[in-house]
């Protein structure tokens, strides 16, 4: 018998994404068609988790001096 997956993060859209990081959808598209945005392809659009989006903007901050 399978248990149910608990969902414990935000699953954001293309255009939250790109709203968040204010860039364009194609910019978001990008990065994902890349492999350096992890994204789940559902139906015929992709969703993005907080938490890889956080972990991608934590791995680009760079020590200023």
């Amino acid at each position: 018998m399978s248990q149910p997956i608990e969902h414990a993060s935000r699953l954001l859209t293309v255009g939250e994404v790109a709203a968040a990081l204010r860039v364009s959808t194609m910019t978001v598209y990008r990065l994902i068609n890349a492999g350096e945005l992890p994204a789940a392809r559902i139906g015929r659009s992709f969703r993005v988790r907080t938490e890889d989006l956080d972990r991608y903007l934590a791995d680009r901050f760079t020590k200023a001096g």
